[in-house]
């Protein structure tokens, strides 16, 4: 054998098959490519469709999800317990607890039941107003499947065969300080119950761990916070003390769980006009996530270590 390569009757050895490592990764570089193109096209011409709530499934997929899945799968090492506790078709209700300072458990949520469901299902969130009147984030909202938590809104949705979310606890919840965390607030007045019961969908209680420790709000400014016309102004180790960094979100190890249903179909007609009836379920389903969040809490163990 010589050093060039060749055998001693001066033939040129053949050069190693490519390992099964780089095939793939040569694949999913062109097919990446592929699907970028074609999502450009579309867009130019006009090829996709726009629900009557603004929803955009085509955007969703190709440019609002990618970055998520990232925060998902790498940073906070998200598991998803019993998701197919989620119905694969018709409307559900997800019902779930609210915190870490930046509503990140939200979008959080909505890719665990994208990716990891067996039926893959889009999840349509209600928001507050101030997220829909702000300037980039609102039509952003709009095109990723999320309206108004009004209960117009939710059943129309509902009707439709969609699975919703709702974080009852709102600003009350997601602008908590780090000293309450873990406790629910209250759940206001229960709409998202008579939205169930309207349409005849189970709520599935959903209880998230983990977004507590992304951003731990250990003051607020309130006067600062009228000012902008937000609903807090928090102040958290790394902000506003280290400016653009700050808002950096903490590698917190995150559970989520979705509950069994509760089937809201079997109830006596009227129930949804009944205080009775929509205040007990809607204090059961906040006693089970509440309870969830507990034994979750247990079985996580260290919040960054997991």
């Amino acid at each position: 054998m010589t050093t060039d390569g060749s055998d001693t009757a001066g033939r040129s050895r053949p050069a190693p098959p490519p390992t099964p490592g780089a095939v793939t990764a040569e694949v999913g570089w062109k097919a990446g490519l592929a699907g970028s193109l074609a999502f450009l096209r579309r867009r130019l011409t006009g090829e996709y469709e726009v629900d009557d709530f603004g929803y955009d499934a085509d955007f969703n997929e190709h440019l609002f999800l990618p970055p998520l899945r990232l925060l998902y799968e790498k940073w906070f090492r998200i598991e998803a317990i019993d998701i197919e506790n989620i119905p694969r078709t018709g409307g559900a209700l997800l019902v779930a607890n609210h915190s870490g300072t930046v509503a990140v458990d939200a979008v959080m949520t909505a890719v665990a039941v994208h990716d990891h469901h067996s039926a893959h299902r889009p999840v349509r969130m209600l928001g507050a107003d101030l997220i829909f009147d702000t300037p980039v984030l609102g039509p952003l909202a709009r095109r990723a499947g999320n309206t108004l938590a009004c209960n117009e809104d939710a059943e129309r949705l509902l009707n439709s065969g969609e699975a919703v979310s709702v974080f009852p606890e709102g600003f009350k919840g997601v602008g908590k300080p780090f000293s309450q965390r873990y406790k629910l607030q209250r759940f206001g007045r229960g709409g998202f119950v008579s939205a169930a019961i309207r349409t005849g969908v189970p709520i599935i209680p959903c209880a998230i761990v983990g977004a507590e420790e992304i951003y731990p709000m250990i003051a607020n400014i309130k006067p600062l916070a009228r000012a902008l016309g937000l609903p807090y102004f928090p102040v958290t180790p790394t902000f506003p003390l280290l400016g653009p960094l700050g808002a950096i979100p903490l590698p917190s190890k995150w559970l989520i769980e979705f509950g069994e249903p509760i089937q809201t179909s079997e109830l006596p007609e009227g129930a949804a006009e009944d205080p009775m009836v929509v205040f007990n379920l809607a204090d059961r389903v906040r006693e089970t996530i509440q309870q969830s969040l507990y034994r979750l809490l247990l079985r996580r163990g260290h919040p960054f270590l997991g």
